[in-house]
C-alpha cells in the first residue's frame, strides 16, 4: 500500500507541546451507492467514522478491518491511507489515520461496554446529508465540534480525492 497521503493539523483550544498523551487510531471510509458507512450514537446522537485505537502489535491496516467489524459489523479491505488528522485537544493528540476500504462482507458488531452504553449502531448515510451534519461542527460543545470538524474535514478531502 503506498505510503503517500496527505496528513493535517488540527487544534482545539490551549495544548501542551508536546501533547502528555497521544492515541493513534484507524478509521475506514466504506462508501457504497453514495452513502457513507458511520457509526452513530442512539443515546448520544454523535455520528462518525467507524474506527478506534490502534493496539500492541497491530499495523494501522488490521487496526482498521478490526474496529470496523467490532463497531459496524462490516468486514472491510483497507485499498489505501489517504489521509491522517493530528488532532492538538488540551488532554490529548488524536492521530486519525483514515482508510479507503472496499466491504467484503458482514458479521456480528462486538462493541465495548462503553458503545453499548452510548447505543452504537451503524448507518449508511448519504453523503450530502454527513456533510450538512458534520458541517454543524460550530453548534456543539468543544469535544464534538472537534470531532465533527476532524470528520468534515476528512469527508471534503475524500470526495476531492475521488474526482482526482
Amino acid at each position: 500500500m503506498p505510503e503517500i497521503f496527505e496528513i493535517l493539523n488540527q487544534y482545539s483550544g490551549d495544548y501542551p507541546d508536546p501533547p502528555e498523551k497521544v492515541r493513534v487510531a484507524a478509521r475506514g471510509i466504506v462508501v457504497e451507492n453514495n452513502k457513507i458507512l458511520l457509526t452513530h450514537e442512539l443515546n448520544t446522537g454523535v455520528f462518525m467514522s467507524p474506527g478506534g485505537g490502534l493496539e500492541n502489535g497491530e499495523t494501522l491496516e488490521e487496526c482498521c478491518i478490526r474496529e470496523l467489524k467490532e463497531e459496524s459489523g462490516i468486514k472491510v479491505k483497507p485499498i489505501r491511507q489517504f489521509l491522517r488528522i493530528n488532532e492538538y485537544c488540551p488532554e490529548c493528540m488524536y492521530v486519525s489515520n483514515y482508510f479507503i476500504c472496499e466491504k467484503s462482507g458482514e458479521c456480528k458488531q462486538e462493541l465495548t461496554e462503553t458503545e453499548v452504553e452510548h447505543g452504537v449502531v451503524p448507518e449508511w448515510v448519504d453523503l450530502n446529508t454527513a456533510i450538512a451534519i458534520f458541517g454543524e461542527y460550530e453548534m456543539y460543545r468543544r469535544d464534538i465540534a472537534s470531532l465533527y470538524l476532524r470528520e468534515f474535514t476528512m469527508l471534503n478531502k475524500y470526495l476531492a480525492f475521488v474526482k482526482e
